[in-house]
């Protein structure tokens, strides 16, 4: 059976301080400090510790500023008894570092977490639901994904957490990943107009992620869900033209194109990109009803599709 912990107190250990990693630190700072006894450190590389760049400096002073403790370590280079040795000293574990470190990294790390003897483990997995995909999808990082799954499922002495997010709200407008052509003033939509995803952005996922670790009765083995919002293709197109107050048309990039595209693309990155397209178009673990949310349930309000399109592009499309 395995053992009940207490999460009244917590020390908790973020992996990285990227995009996710900084807003899941603030918003576990925040509320550790509601809880005497609660500590939030993260790990980092020696070189980032050190780095007199000015951005840099400037995110390792917040960072000192919130009350978190800044450990070296390598997530590529260490051992995994070496990041074992590392975790043991922490009852949770949070996986923030992306799979920007490659394919085996997160296998790597959930050996490591479980060697250590870590009272509870989040791994990097804020994203897509895997296991809806299935193996053998477009893009097969996710397999990778799906090997943590079965090794953390397959022992009871760590317990873990699984937190999918959909895509990053940012990305679904990103020019590189080419659904939204502002320039062409066009939506490309993934597969059909009615295909859905689901987005939620990287703040939502640091205060929603904060609010899961703290959460009384504790989560353990299980998959919570967030959504920002869930939308269609189509009425990405439809947001835009309310907010940008010009019309908007579409096309659509079939399935079958789009694996075509993928399997003829040489260079690595292009084809990286190509392959998200290709999942996402086929429709299938990428979307989930915001109403089923750990958000929507727990009534916390995150930021809506639109919301964010008001903040960010709006504002852009003044200065053109």
């Amino acid at each position: 059976m395995t053992a009940q912990f207490p999460t009244a107190t917590q020390s908790i250990l973020v992996l990285g301080a990227g995009e996710l990693g900084l807003p899941v630190l603030r918003n576990l700072a925040r509320l550790a400090k509601q809880r005497p006894g609660s500590k939030v450190s993260v790990l980092l590389r020696q070189a980032t510790l050190d780095s007199q760049e000015p951005g840099k400096k400037k995110e390792m002073d917040e960072l000192r500023a919130l009350g978190v403790a800044l450990v070296a370590g390598d997530l590529v280079k260490d051992s995994i008894d070496n990041l074992a040795a590392v975790f043991a000293r922490f009852d949770t574990v949070i996986g923030c570092a992306g799979m920007v470190a490659g394919r085996e990294t997160p296998m790597k790390l959930a050996r490591a977490a479980l060697q250590s003897g870590v009272k509870r483990y989040f791994p990097w997995q804020f994203g897509v639901d895997f296991e809806a995909i299935g193996r053998g999808s477009p893009q097969d990082l996710f397999d990778a994904q799906l090997d943590v799954r079965e090794l953390l499922r397959a022992q009871d002495r760590t317990e873990w957490v699984i937190i999918s997010t959909g895509m990053f709200t940012s990305f679904l407008f990103e020019p590189v990943f080419g659904v939204v052509d502002l320039e062409m003033d066009r939506v490309n939509a993934l597969g059909s107009l009615d295909t859905c995803v689901t987005l939620t952005t990287p703040d939502d996922i640091g205060k929603l992620t904060a609010e899961i670790v703290f959460f009384e009765p504790r989560f353990r083995n299980e998959i919570l869900y967030l959504a920002g919002d869930t939308l269609a293709y189509g009425e990405v197109a439809s947001l835009l033209e309310r907010v940008l107050k010009r019309p908007f048309e579409t096309d659509v990039w079939p399935v079958a194109d789009l694996l075509e595209e993928m399997a003829k693309e040489t260079d690595e990155h292009a084809k990286h990109i190509k392959k998200y397209r290709a999942v996402f178009a086929q429709g299938r673990g990428v979307a989930w009803p915001k109403e089923a949310t750990f958000n929507a349930r727990q009534g916390i309000a995150v930021t809506s599709a639109e919301q964010w399109t008001r903040g960010h592009l709006a504002e852009e499309q003044r200065h053109y």
